[in-house]
């Protein structure tokens, strides 16, 4: 066993406790500012490596880092191990918002631009892979079939003051769609209205009648129940917006029954 390793023995820690006390001194007394359990924390770990045997000029080094740590974050600078650190997240930043910056510079030089055409529109690729085959199912059938009628269960009340909803949005969608999981409509719908092809109007059909179908469902049938002493059915629809409209035209396959549609719907549209 070398000098260094040999063990201390007490006549050297009685000499070294004045130096011993004075680091825990100072480490505490710098730590005191960042709270009063901070102080406490500090003085029990430089009192606990003096007695291990470590150097005084070691103990004092790492508690000046650590203290350095507290004040970085004290400062917001939350995780960061070194101000180089909190130095590359910031240029980092930077880089990002400059980027970002590039890139709507350069959107705007393409619009002055007569020659660039964009004959699609840059979200449709990401909507493809966001969307389920049933929820394919429900856009080309609104596209097909146009607005559909959906119904508000609401509680009775007096003028309507306090009237709580039972259940919102019943529909035939899935029915009429032909979709596979016909009890996942209204995650389908939530989805396409996220991704902003769909919109629930408070507007209803043009035919009255269709909002008898609807009515007849036992899903229907059974919130009417929970609502109570005469419970009130609100009439609303749900249809594609122009812009799900073009979505369809452009990523769905529909063929010729996009031409029947055109003309069922009563606007014709260019190819």
């Amino acid at each position: 066993m070398t000098d260094d390793q040999a063990p201390h023995s007490p006549g050297e820690l009685l000499r070294g406790a004045t130096g011993l006390a004075q680091v825990a001194w100072r480490a505490s007394w710098k730590v005191a500012s960042w709270g009063a359990q901070a102080s406490v924390n500090s003085t029990n770990y430089v009192i606990d490596r003096a007695v291990a045997g470590e150097s005084a000029a070691a103990i004092m080094q790492d508690a000046a880092h650590d203290l350095r740590v507290a004040a970085w974050r004290a400062l917001g600078i939350m995780g960061a191990s070194d101000p180089r650190a909190a130095a590359a997240a910031q240029f980092n930043r930077d880089n990002d918002t400059a980027e970002l910056r590039r890139r709507g510079a350069d959107l705007l030089r393409r619009s002055n631009d007569v020659h660039v055409v964009d004959d699609t529109h840059p979200a449709f690729a990401r909507i493809l892979s966001e969307l389920t085959p049933d929820e394919a199912r429900i856009l080309r059938f609104l596209y097909l079939e146009g607005p559909q009628p959906s119904i508000d269960v609401r509680t009775s009340r007096p003028l309507g003051i306090g009237s709580e909803l039972v259940a919102g949005g019943l529909n035939m969608i899935a029915e009429h769609a032909g979709c596979r999981n016909v009890d996942s409509v209204s995650q389908y719908l939530t989805n396409l209205q996220r991704l902003g092809l769909i919109e629930f109007s408070k507007e209803q059909v043009s035919n009255p009648q269709r909002y008898q179908v609807v009515e007849a469902q036992p899903k229907v049938t059974e919130a009417m129940k929970h609502a109570g002493r005469l419970p009130r059915a609100v009439h609303r629809s749900i249809h594609l917006n122009e812009f799900g409209r073009t979505f369809c035209e452009t990523c769905l396959p529909l063929g010729d029954l996009r031409v029947v549609a055109e003309r069922a719907n009563g606007r014709p549209r260019p190819s």
